[in-house]
């Protein structure tokens, strides 16, 4: 997988194959942070959720972060700086989410610019392996079969677009987010089954709309590369 950086709108995905997409084994995931912008933020929380043979599994749990989670995002999140006082580190929460996701391919939504980049900043700082499992991210899973469509696929975006009920669930708690992003993966998927695509193969590079960054979280001269 290769994820290349085109401008503060963009970035490209390319070198992707994962085939047989209804017959493989799934593990979605979704992170909490201090903040939106990876570079400078940390883990505050770590949801994932396997749903097997009409059963569910989930991990949940908080990662102690060493910067102080901002009182905007405390509200956000609901995770709190006193929480984070007996979370436990970041290494005791990896490794059991890496032993909870076993070998499936990882889901996400705007992990690729998010999450992704975001475990791999915190595997480098703890000098822990980075996970080898495939990674789909929902955003370029359906941007792959939807050329026409010019919004930036957003969380919020796909809820409309599915119209999806969402009152039961917590957004921006990681775990809730796993059930959100769970539902809108089942969505993706049928359309895949109706349009009889096996396959999830990216080789050349398919542009995907960034997030946009909420105000909240922009300071003036943030470098957000």
């Amino acid at each position: 997988m290769k994820i290349t950086l085109l401008s503060h709108e963009e970035y490209a995905v390319e070198d992707i194959c994962i085939t047989n997409l209804l017959g493989n084994r799934y593990c979605i995931f979704d992170f909490e942070g201090t903040g939106i912008i990876h570079q400078t933020e940390f883990i505050t929380q770590i949801g994932a959720l396997i749903v097997e043979n009409n059963m569910n599994r989930s991990f949940n749990s908080l990662v102690k972060s060493p910067k102080p989670i901002p009182p905007a995002v405390e509200e956000l999140t609901g995770i709190t700086n006193d929480e984070m006082v007996h979370a436990p580190l970041f290494s005791e929460a990896y490794h059991r989410f890496i032993e909870f996701i076993g070998d499936r391919i990882l889901v996400t939504q705007a992990g690729y610019e998010y999450d992704v980049p975001l475990l791999e900043k915190h595997c480098q700082l703890y000098r822990l392996p980075f996970i080898h499992n495939q990674i789909i991210d929902i955003k370029a899973l359906f941007t792959n079969i939807h050329p026409e469509i010019d919004d930036v696929v957003s969380t919020d975006f796909l809820i409309q677009y599915y119209s999806l009920d969402t009152s039961d669930l917590k957004r921006h708690d990681a775990l809730d987010d796993c059930m959100l992003i769970g539902q809108i993966f089942e969505k993706v998927m049928r359309e895949y089954e109706d349009q009889s695509i096996a396959d999830f193969r990216i080789t050349e590079p398919l542009k995907v709309k960034r997030f946009v960054i909420p105000a909240m979280y922009l300071e003036e001269g943030m470098n957000i590369e």
